[in-house]
């Protein structure tokens, strides 16, 4: 039964490609996932941040491959293995033989696993990756932050697969101050993070300048700088930052991301575009 209702809900997202049908189940594995902690007193103390949040709870439309938690408060004693063995035995009951690899260590701030799964594949029915062989093992990073910037806001939210569960995320606004934080802040450039910007503001949503402040001065160029963000601050560094870009290769990076249809508006990427799309902030 468990196995059907993973089945119904790979056919629910009418795959085009390989790469949509390997995305399709991760992100399916990600909602189990979801459920089985909402079985535990996780969210209790953590919420759910990232791109896989926006995608599963507020209708992003590319696909996510890592599940980002935040404490609510902080704790650096917070133990991640409970919980990964909640969602191993979960998983188990749908099918997976789950792999958990638990990279965690007490003195980093960030608690962090990976869940790997090579079995699911071959007891679904593929339309496309049983054509080229074996599917690609399913992959998640989990990763937790026991001492978060100050400032979220979060709120309650209800998913109903494979079961109702209640989940605890951060609201928009600190999506997108986390956002706008990575995109000034990360190492190296993510596609997904431009993307992610595209959608923010075609959306019209705030950001959380609170929490955006506390994450420059905890973590980046910024760092214990006494940074104060604002709209104005905001869109000067976003500008800095947007002429300076390779946009074809950062349209590449987010191409596997996004469904067959859509892969054509990347090619519309420039400067000129994402600049356009920073006035919509004013």
């Amino acid at each position: 039964m468990s196995i059907k209702m993973i089945q119904e809900r790979l056919n629910s997202y009418g795959c085009k490609s390989e790469i949509e049908e390997e995305q399709a189940i991760r992100e399916i594995t990600q909602e189990v996932m979801l459920a089985a902690l909402g079985r535990t007193d996780f969210f209790k103390h953590a919420a759910f941040q990232g791109g896989t949040c926006l995608r599963i709870f507020y209708g992003l439309n590319r696909f996510s491959e890592d599940m980002d938690f935040i404490l609510k408060n902080p704790d650096p004693n917070f133990d991640l293995g409970a919980h990964l063995h909640a969602l191993t035995d979960e998983l188990t009951a749908y099918g997976y033989n789950i792999e958990v690899t638990d990279r965690s260590r007490t003195d980093v701030a960030v608690r962090k696993a990976f869940l790997k799964d090579n079995s699911i594949g071959k007891v679904l029915k593929l339309n496309y990756g049983s054509q080229t062989g074996p599917l690609r093992k399913i992959r998640i990073k989990f990763e937790v932050d026991t001492n978060p910037p100050a400032g979220s806001e979060l709120e309650i939210k209800y998913h109903d697969f494979p079961f109702v569960s209640s989940v605890t995320v951060q609201d928009k606004p600190s999506l997108f101050a986390g956002k706008v934080h990575a995109l000034l802040c990360r190492k190296y450039i993510k596609g997904r993070d431009w993307y992610d910007l595209l959608w923010y503001t075609s959306q019209g949503i705030g950001i959380n300048f609170q929490f955006l402040t506390s994450a420059l001065n905890q973590q980046g160029p910024w760092q214990g700088q006494g940074a104060q963000a604002d709209l104005i601050w905001c869109v000067g560094e976003l500008k800095n930052t947007i002429v300076s870009m390779d946009w074809k290769a950062t349209a590449l990076d987010v191409r596997r991301f996004v469904r067959t249809t859509e892969q054509p508006s990347l090619d519309l990427w420039s400067k000129e575009l994402f600049l356009a799309q920073l006035e919509r902030l004013w």
